[in-house]
């Protein structure tokens, strides 16, 4: 068994993985117990941390027994997981509330909306670097407040979902600056919680975990949770990432220069700079190296393609069909656009906002279409890119693309194309694996610095670069596309209104 194993944890939204990676970011072995969410009602979503812990245990005991001289190997254990999660433990480490809202609730609408009213956006953006969404847990945290006192009162500690995978594996609380830079409590200047924050939405501070780099070495795996996994005793712990900025350090975008396109159901941009970029309709999350991401996510990305598989060919043809389909029309599609606003947009004054087709002709068939939706995610992609790179000062200079979009090089090479820049899509598809095994590489001294194990950890396919020709057609598509983003927004209230 090769010495330098690290043992990664990823606590998603659907399972709980374990797997080991060897020295050289090779991922060898996975293995997965499935979790289910939990919706008591409409727009609420909730797990049980205790299902993440179960399913944690069986699948390190799954890998242990298919590689049980891993087990001494080992250097040491680093988790990531989803973000938002808000889970209450006592001082003893047990849970108040046997649920936690995740990320996708929509519990907390009423009072974000309510705190926007209430609160100038550049009283907040200076210090959260965030807009107001009901995914953050300052709002699910003062809910849980006001709907289960009891749990609340209890709490000692706050933590997200791989915290609590932590504090099981150790009996250390504490949350990486990631999960902290979510949570619309932090002060990004200071990379810790805000007074301010927490006074404004009425929040105990006692209850908020020390906040650490999430490369420092948490503690060690107790002699409980030693017999509970089958690990041994005194294996180091990392404080380890929350998911997303795990999966931008471990696809290689960890320097100002590099943006990130991740494309499944949504398209989710991201630029990485060296502060965050405060504007009301951007994000911003810290970044595992210690810099900054801002990013915007699109609602309709992949989505895009699985609307068009059923509302324009009744699901008689299969995605890779579509694909096809589309790339038999021209760049440009004859001048017919889409903008991809399927589901509206997650920020900004125009959540309302409606899909469409612009340019229509006579000339236009089902291959047109098809292609336009592709072109459609790359321009608001590039408008969004384009907005991110001009706030941040900051030349994009690669955009390395991930997830189910990534598949697709007709997509690859539409966007690249649109973008203007070279793509890179990584080799190796588990990333968020591959940066907790660059964060243990760092931690345990294996590579000098964490860019030097990102920097031999990850490999590249060969770059997609831009058609020129495809190119030159799109620049002078896109300020039609921005122009027409612009002016539809005056008719979003009025088409709601037709449905009163």
């Amino acid at each position: 068994m090769a010495e330098g194993l690290t043992l990664a944890i990823d606590i998603g939204t659907g399972s709980a993985r374990a797997a080991l990676v060897d020295g050289q970011g090779v991922v060898l072995r996975v293995a997965a117990r499935e979790h289910d969410q939990i919706v008591p009602q409409f727009g609420w979503a909730e797990q049980r941390p205790a299902q993440w812990w179960d399913g944690t245990v069986a699948a390190i005991r799954d890998l242990l027994d298919g590689m049980p001289e891993a087990r001494q190997s080992i250097e040491a254990i680093a988790a990531c997981g989803q973000m938002h999660g808000t889970v209450l433990v006592d001082g003893d480490g047990d849970l108040t509330r046997d649920t936690a809202p995740l990320w996708n609730d929509k519990r907390t609408a009423a009072a974000v909306a309510a705190f926007e009213t209430a609160n100038p956006s550049a009283d907040y953006l200076k210090l959260t670097g965030n807009p107001p969404t009901p995914a953050w847990p300052g709002f699910k945290l003062a809910w849980l407040r006001d709907n289960d006192p009891g749990a609340y009162a209890r709490a000692a500690h706050v933590l997200m979902p791989k915290d609590y995978i932590n504090l099981r594996l150790t009996g250390v609380a504490a949350m990486d600056r990631g999960d902290v830079s979510c949570s619309f409590l932090n002060d990004c200047a200071t990379d810790d919680w805000s007074p301010a924050m927490i006074a404004a939405l009425g929040l105990d501070a006692a209850k908020l975990p020390p906040v650490r780099d999430p490369r420092d070495i948490l503690g060690a795996v107790t002699p409980e949770a030693a017999r509970e996994t089958g690990l041994r005793a005194g294996t180091p712990v990392l404080v380890g990432s929350a998911d997303y900025p795990a999966a931008l350090l471990g696809a290689g975008v960890c320097r100002p220069g590099l943006a990130s396109d991740v494309t499944g159901t949504s398209c989710i941009m991201t630029v990485i700079a060296e502060r965050p970029i405060l504007d009301p309709e951007i994000c911003n999350v810290a970044t595992v190296e210690g810099g900054w991401g801002a990013f915007v996510l699109l609602e309709t990305g992949g989505d895009a393609v699985r609307w068009a598989r059923r509302a324009l060919h009744e699901r008689r043809l299969d995605y890779a069909a579509i694909m096809d389909q589309a790339e038999t029309a021209p760049a440009g599609c004859d001048g017919l656009f889409f903008l991809p606003y399927l589901t509206g947009e997650r920020l900004g004054a125009h959540r309302n906002a409606r899909a469409q087709f612009f340019g229509l002709g006579a000339g236009h068939g089902l291959a047109h279409l098809d292609r336009a939706l592709l072109e459609g995610v790359g321009f608001a992609g590039n408008r969004a890119l384009r907005i991110m790179a001009d706030r941040a000062g900051q030349k994009v200079e690669r955009v390395i693309a991930t997830s189910g979009g990534a598949k697709s090089p007709l997509w690859l090479k539409i966007k690249a194309s649109a973008y203007n820049l070279p793509i890179l899509v990584p080799r190796e598809a588990e990333s968020g694996l591959v940066a907790c095994a660059a964060m243990a590489a760092a931690a345990t001294g294996r590579f000098a610095s964490l860019h030097a194990a990102v920097d031999a950890f990850v490999r590249f396919e060969p770059e997609i670069l831009p058609d020129p020709a495809w190119a030159e057609r799109y620049a002078r598509m896109q300020p039609i596309f921005d122009q027409l983003y612009q002016q539809s927004q005056s008719l979003y209230d009025a088409l709601d209104a037709l449905s009163d």
